[in-house]
């Protein structure tokens, strides 16, 4: 198997992913994945898809991660890997899509408009 890269994108955060055949390593930006996210939870989100399908230790992947906060990073890994996995197994599409890790999540921060102090807040306003 030669390498298969995706693309994962949530907010503004943004992963490249390269996935090669190996052991199960992960490793973003040149750190281990639990150095990048300490948080049990971020590392948990991450493997879903592969957790899901039972590959875990079948794959070495390597990340491009910028852009973004550390939750909107780990969501964006989490769709560029199970992206990854149906261009490996195209039958793997309908498990991964079942538990929502096919989907791009659209919602990201509205734009703050001119003469308002934010996105939606108005200036306050009094008759009188």
């Amino acid at each position: 198997m030669a390498v298969v890269n995706a693309l994962g994108r949530r907010k503004s955060a943004v992963a490249r992913v390269y996935v090669t055949e190996g052991q199960g390593k992960i490793t973003i930006n040149k750190k281990d994945l639990t150095e990048y996210f300490p948080s049990s939870i971020l590392q948990f989100v991450v493997k879903q898809p592969l957790n899901l399908l039972d590959v875990a230790e079948k794959y070495d992947i390597k990340v491009n991660l910028y852009g973004g906060g550390f939750t909107g990073q780990s969501q964006a890994l989490r769709l560029a890997i199970a992206r990854a996995l149906v261009k490996i197994n195209a039958e793997d599409k309908k498990a991964l899509r079942a538990e929502g890790f096919m989907t791009r999540d659209p919602r990201a921060v509205e734009r703050k408009k001119p003469g308002q102090p934010k996105a939606r807040r108005r200036f306050q306003f009094s008759k009188r």
